[in-house]
């Protein structure tokens, strides 16, 4: 996790600063406690309930610990020995038995959207160690801080919006919706507008729970790939024709070609 966090700074650092939306307070002029509460008239506006923002708006402050992270993103700039050295040879190991451990439901998954388990199960350990290392922080506060802050208001603002709609849709509780501190969620970190495009109920348990749910959370994860030009029996590793649908994974070249090269090691595992 703490190395998508830094590669980050690729796509969120590269944005470039937004414009303030027409309806509710400027980013970064009222007080933070005005600014949400216009949030919430926008949110309402938007056809999102009033019991949902009410569960996950209400108390939350701003968070000067995500201001000081987002300011302070440093370029990444390991290269792709560097970067795979240190990230693949200590996850092998655990990333083998997870493929064992969970072969059938991977079976089931490469069936229904045709990404094979090495490839899931390589972006799992390289996310958060296999759901171990998903982030503590608190994902509405993160994204209310980061949507009142002008840098890129606009783009937080409707990952705050989704953030609702996934309380509002009974996924997860307020409460328990912690993560990565720009507002990632769940083992495989997505984004909310990704939760709400590409989450899936693979458990049948009618929640899409990509926190504790690893079937939801592998099915969802081969959902986004298959989304993004994922083709069935073709290869990943760059110059493949699914090395693309990587990319769309985490656009940092570096990081593509250790998803790859990571689920060709799990390929060859005995």
């Amino acid at each position: 996790m703490i190395s998508r966090l830094f590669l980050r700074a690729l796509t969120l650092g590269a944005l470039l600063l937004t414009s303030t939306a027409a309806l509710g307070a400027p980013c970064g002029t009222a007080p933070f406690e005005t600014w949400l509460e216009d949030f919430k008239k926008e949110a309402a506006s938007k056809g999102i309930s009033a019991s949902a923002i009410q569960a996950g708006l209400t108390g939350v402050t701003l968070d000067k610990s995500v201001l000081a992270r987002d300011q302070s993103q440093k370029v990444f700039s390991q290269s792709f020995e560097e970067f795979s050295g240190r990230m693949v040879p200590p996850r092998l190991t655990r990333g083998s038995n997870m493929l064992k451990q969970y072969g059938s439901v991977l079976g089931r998954i490469e069936q229904a959207y045709g990404v094979p388990g090495e490839v899931l199960v390589a972006i799992w350990g390289l996310e958060t160690d296999f759901g171990v290392n998903i982030g503590k922080f608190p994902t509405l506060r993160a994204l209310a801080t980061l949507a009142y802050d002008c840098r890129r208001t606009d783009m937080f603002k409707a990952e705050l919006m989704d953030a609702l709609r996934i309380v509002e849709r009974g996924d997860i509780a307020p409460q328990e919706m912690r993560g990565a501190w720009a507002g990632e969620i769940g083992q495989t970190q997505f984004m909310p507008s990704s939760y709400i495009k590409f989450a899936v109920d693979f458990d049948g348990n009618g929640r899409r729970d990509l926190l504790r749910s690893p079937p939801d959370v592998l099915a969802s994860t081969a959902n986004f790939l298959a989304n993004h030009g994922w083709q069935r029996g073709k290869d990943w590793e760059p110059g493949g024709a699914n090395f693309a649908a990587i990319k769309e994974w985490n656009k940092s070249e570096v990081y593509a070609k250790t998803i790859g090269y990571f689920a060709t090691q799990l390929s060859r595992a005995p």
